[in-house]
């Protein structure tokens, strides 16, 4: 949880305030904080995800069944908030329903002001076989690509605001309003999701919004309520309540015709 990281990370920097759970907060004073960097900061968030971190397995290195089981599947898009690179294994060794390697195109968030997002490299659809992976708030690899900071948000946003930098290159944004939406480990209270969600709807006419599903064991009772009331005038989301690690099972489950191999 971010809270949990924030708060680890509050311990390692002495950081002096209350609010000792706002991650974007407490990562912005680590940065700047005399004899830190941006550097020790994307360290330090790396050494307590991979220790903590329950998608992965045994080895640091390996993903579990849970991100394996979605990496076989036939998705085209991927979208992760994630920094490690435990999907980018996943998908790289996993194989289509016709048991061919998988080519995946991995695409990073780029934090400068005039980075523009790499879009599809081929005129066709992403499809089973060459999968896109965008890696929305950056990877551990390139630590200015992280999206922690208060800073870092503002940019994001910033960036969301224009058509040519938008964090989401315009041939994957067009597939996110045409395709349907699956959210799996992500709160609905993450107001940049929201606001990425809302900016993705905007002017799209009703008779056009596709059907979005949020796999949420605890959704937050006010927005599931906004959700109701509001679905008439805006693109509604259908909660799952279902844990991942008993949803991604059954998903894997109902369309492979078969349970996992262990």
């Amino acid at each position: 949880m971010g809270s949990e990281l924030s708060r680890a990370l509050a311990v390692r920097c002495s950081y002096p305030y209350d609010d000792q759970s706002n991650l974007q907060r407490v990562s912005l004073y680590f940065q700047y904080k005399q004899g830190e960097n941006r550097d020790t900061l994307i360290q330090a968030m790396r050494d307590k995800i991979n220790r903590d971190d329950p998608l992965v397995a045994d080895s640091q290195r390996d993903p579990s069944p849970a991100l394996k089981m979605l990496a076989a599947l036939p998705f085209t898009t991927i979208i992760t908030t994630n920094y490690d690179n435990l999907f980018d294994i996943a998908l790289r060794t996993a194989r289509t329903r016709d048991n061919r390697m998988k080519d995946l195109v991995v695409r990073v968030y780029d934090p400068e002001p005039e980075g523009r997002p790499e879009g599809i490299p081929d005129p066709d659809d992403p499809s089973e076989r060459r999968p896109i992976l965008l890696k929305l708030h950056g990877e551990f690899d390139r630590p200015k690509s992280v999206v922690v900071t208060e800073e870092d948000y503002l940019n994001f946003i910033q960036k969301m605001s224009t058509d040519h930098y938008h964090p989401i290159h315009r041939d994957i944004r067009a597939r996110l309003q045409r395709w349907p939406v699956l959210f799996l480990g992500y709160s609905l209270r993450d107001m940049n999701l929201r606001l990425l969600f809302r900016a993705l709807r905007w002017n799209v006419d009703q008779a056009d919004w596709k059907l979005h599903f949020s796999v949420d064991p605890f959704p937050d009772d006010p927005i599931v309520l906004v959700n109701e009331r509001e679905s008439r005038t805006t693109a509604a989301v259908t909660f799952i309540q279902k844990d991942l690690w008993d949803f991604v099972p059954a998903l894997y489950e109902e369309f492979m015709g078969m349970a996992y191999p262990r």
